[in-house]
């Protein structure tokens, strides 16, 4: 098990993240995924260097995503300043994103992940083909 460690911390805090666009909207289709990715690690990388994407799945209607935050650092800021500045990116870039001022979804889900993380990290690589029926995953 590998511990990171800041000025006078040692930590290992890994969290299993996932919200949605408002009212669940297909709004992450082709293209648009990409785009979201690329802003979300220009914003994690900008403003939270230490911050470490572990893994992600982004679908249509719902992101997931597996990432490490440091302590120092609250999960819902990290949320929030992703949230924000993805929706603000998306809808200068995407005309059919900007007729709405809302983009995402009040709120998200976050669990903590333990020593169960490479279950975690199986559901986040299958959560597309879990989403369309195309297959059975068994978390163990």
């Amino acid at each position: 098990m590998k511990f990171k460690t800041q000025a006078h911390v040692t930590y290992k805090c890994r969290y299993h993240i996932i919200w949605i666009p408002k009212y669940r909207r297909k709004t992450l289709v082709s293209g648009v995924d990409k785009y979201f990715e690329k802003v979300m690690d220009t914003v994690i990388v900008t403003r939270y260097p230490d911050v470490v994407v572990l893994e992600r799945s982004v679908l249509p209607d719902h992101v997931h995503i597996f990432i490490e935050i440091p302590p120092k650092y609250a999960v819902s800021k990290i949320v929030g300043d992703i949230k924000a500045n993805t929706a603000r990116e998306m809808r200068k870039r995407f005309e059919y994103l900007s007729r709405s001022n809302e983009m995402w979804s009040i709120g998200y889900f976050v669990s903590t992940v333990g020593t169960n993380e490479q279950i975690i990290k199986k559901y986040i690589q299958n959560q597309e083909k879990q989403d369309t029926g195309r297959s059975e995953i068994v978390l163990e």
